[in-house]
C-alpha cells in the first residue's frame, strides 16, 4: 500500500479526514478519503500501488472493460456511451475538426472506432489486456499499453481525451505532463471527472459511487482539476455537463445503500441532480473540462 505524504496538486502536507467509504462494488474493503487542508484537493491514502491495484479491476462486471449487456445497469451504460459519442464529437469537433486524436483509457475502442469512421487519425492507449485486444481486432485501430506514452513524438495530437481515466491514474502531474508534451501548440485536452460538490455525492455520501474506491484514487472539484490543469500550463476553455450521470450514479448508489438497484429512486435523484446544479453553478454530477495546451510565455 501507498500512503500519500504530500498534496499532488499544492504540495502541502496537513490533511484532514473528509470521509470513510469502502468498495462496495467489489472486495468491500474500506479506506479513507483525506482532504487537503491548503487547496482542499480530495485522495485516498493508504492506497493500493500500481501493481496491487489491478486486482480491484479484475472482474466480469467492471462495465467500461466490457461489452456484457445483460442487465438493467450494463443496458443503462452502453445505450448512454452510444448516445455520447455523437455528443462527445460534436463538443470536440467545436475547437478542432480534423486530426489526430489520442484516447487514453480507450477501453473497448468504440469512441475511437466512431473517429476512425469520420476520417480521423486515431491511437488509443489502455491498459486492459482484453479490452485492448477487443479494439484491435474488432476495429483494426491502434492501441496501446500506457508505456508507450513515453515514446510517442512529442506535438503530435491535435486532441486528447480522459473520459473518467484520470482519477485512476498513480501520477497526475506526470500523466498531465505527459499530455502538455504530445499535444501540438493551441491541441485541446478533454477530461471528464466524477464531480465532488455535485447533489447526488451530497445525497448518498460513503454511498455515492463517484467514489468508486480504491479505483478512483483521486476526487476532483472544479477548482482542484483546474488548479491541476494550470500547474502545467493548460488554459480552461470550456467545461460542460455529463447529465446522464447523474442517473447513472444514481442507480449504483442505490444499490450500495439499500441492497438493491432501485430504478424509482434513481430516476429521481438523478432528475433533481440535475434540477439542481442548474441553478448552482453547473455542479453536475460529472463534467466535462476542455483544456488548451498554452505556452509559459503566453501564461506570463
Amino acid at each position: 500500500m501507498e500512503i500519500i505524504k504530500s498534496c499532488e496538486i499544492c504540495g502541502n502536507t496537513s490533511f484532514s479526514e473528509y470521509l470513510k467509504s469502502k468498495d462496495y462494488f467489489y472486495t468491500h474493503e474500506n479506506y479513507t478519503i483525506i482532504k487537503c487542508d491548503n487547496c482542499e484537493f480530495l485522495f485516498v491514502t493508504p492506497r493500493p500501488d500500481k501493481n496491487e491495484i489491478i486486482k480491484y479491476y479484475k472482474t466480469k462486471e467492471y462495465i467500461s472493460h466490457s461489452n456484457i449487456k445483460k442487465g438493467i445497469t450494463n443496458k443503462l451504460y452502453h445505450f448512454a456511451r452510444k448516445l455520447n459519442h455523437k455528443t462527445k464529437y460534436k463538443l470536440i469537433n467545436k475547437y478542432v475538426q480534423s486530426g489526430a486524436i489520442l484516447d487514453i483509457g480507450c477501453a473497448t475502442g468504440e469512441f475511437l472506432n466512431y473517429f476512425k469512421k469520420l476520417k480521423w487519425t486515431v491511437l488509443g492507449i489502455e491498459p486492459d489486456d482484453a479490452s485492448r485486444s477487443h479494439a484491435i481486432k474488432q476495429y483494426k485501430i491502434d492501441v496501446f499499453s500506457e508505456t508507450k506514452l513515453d515514446v510517442i513524438e512529442k506535438g503530435t495530437f491535435d486532441v486528447i481525451t480522459m473520459w473518467h481515466v484520470i482519477e485512476h491514474v498513480h501520477n497526475i502531474n506526470e500523466r498531465v505532463q505527459q499530455l502538455y508534451n504530445l499535444l501540438k501548440y493551441n491541441g485541446i485536452a478533454v477530461i471528464a471527472v466524477p464531480n465532488i460538490n455535485c447533489y447526488d455525492a451530497c445525497k448518498y455520501q460513503k454511498y455515492w459511487a463517484g467514489f468508486d474506491l480504491p479505483r478512483h484514487l483521486y476526487h476532483f472539484s472544479k477548482k482542484s482539476l483546474i488548479g491541476l490543469f494550470q500547474k502545467h500550463n493548460f488554459k480552461i476553455i470550456d467545461i460542460y455537463p455529463l447529465k446522464f450521470d447523474a442517473y447513472y450514479i444514481s442507480l449504483l448508489s442505490e444499490k450500495y445503500k439499500n441492497g438493491k438497484k432501485n430504478i424509482f429512486n434513481a430516476l429521481i435523484n438523478g432528475l433533481k441532480s440535475n434540477m439542481w446544479a442548474k441553478k448552482n453553478r453547473n455542479e453536475y454530477s460529472s463534467l466535462i473540462f476542455v483544456f488548451k495546451k498554452t505556452s509559459e510565455i503566453e501564461d506570463i
